[in-house]
């Protein structure tokens, strides 16, 4: 049985994740601040959702040094972690960052991922396999003016993904996956910031009035036949829209 824990499933690609998973027959937990509205009236037999803010790290904590990750793992002969919770904010130079902002999305982006990542790999039965999918960003590997935070977190998850496969543990398979430009909310709040903060912003502009963005849907379906497929783990560090 293959059972999978998705961060973020409230909405945009976390929830066609989730969906995408669901309608292969996988056992989906979802985690996240909201609760995700559709999921549970279309398979709710299959799927759990937990509100849980992942920025808190305290909460996240307790959670983990609990036996709830435990149960919901019980019965797997495969795990599936999918690292998908993340904000774009702060945007801006940094002089302009709010220093809370930037402790927020150090512990949703990197902090959260590592965690629930650790708790998984060391709750692994033997005979059984985990695979660690972290949802990272060309952002990670190009920088942009403005985002100094948002480039260094995903950049961490990167690393994090080639410094864990070294460790060569038995079972396990990671990878941080860039999924290309989606249209989602996070699209939208990067086009409605201003110029002084993010000069950058008419190339995303362009990508939506020029038809360039991936639609969730079609983004996640690639992505959970990445994460299910035999050679998934085979790189470290990959970009959906140069797999095969």
């Amino acid at each position: 049985m293959i059972k999978a824990i998705v961060t973020g499933h409230s909405r945009g690609l976390g929830a066609a994740v989730a969906a995408s998973l669901l309608a292969k027959d996988t056992k989906v937990l979802g985690i996240a601040r909201a609760q995700n509205s559709e999921l549970p009236g279309l398979y709710p037999d299959h799927f759990e959702q937990l509100a849980l803010d992942l920025s808190n790290m305290a909460a996240v904590t307790t959670w983990l040094e609990s036996d709830a990750l435990d149960v919901w793992l019980a019965d797997a002969q495969t795990v599936v972690l999918v690292n998908n919770a993340g904000v774009v904010e702060p945007i801006g130079p940094l002089n302009l960052q709010q220093v809370a902002a930037v402790a927020t999305a150090v512990s949703l982006n990197v902090a959260a991922p590592l965690m629930l990542a650790a708790a998984i790999a060391a709750r692994r039965r033997p005979g059984t396999e985990c695979r660690i999918l972290h949802i990272s960003s060309g952002a990670g590997r190009h920088v942009y003016p403005g985002w100094s935070v948002y480039c260094a977190t995903k950049a961490a998850l990167d690393h994090h993904a080639r410094a864990v496969v070294l460790d060569k543990t038995s079972g396990l398979r990671i990878c941080s996956l860039a999924p290309g430009v989606i249209d989602t909310d996070m699209q939208a709040q990067i086009r409605a910031t201003g110029l002084e903060r993010f000069p950058v912003r008419e190339r995303f502009d362009a990508l939506k009035r020029d038809g360039g963005l991936s639609s969730a849907q079609d983004c996640a379906a690639r992505i959970v036949n990445h994460v299910l497929d035999s050679r998934f783990g085979e790189l470290p560090v990959a970009d959906l829209r140069e797999l095969g």
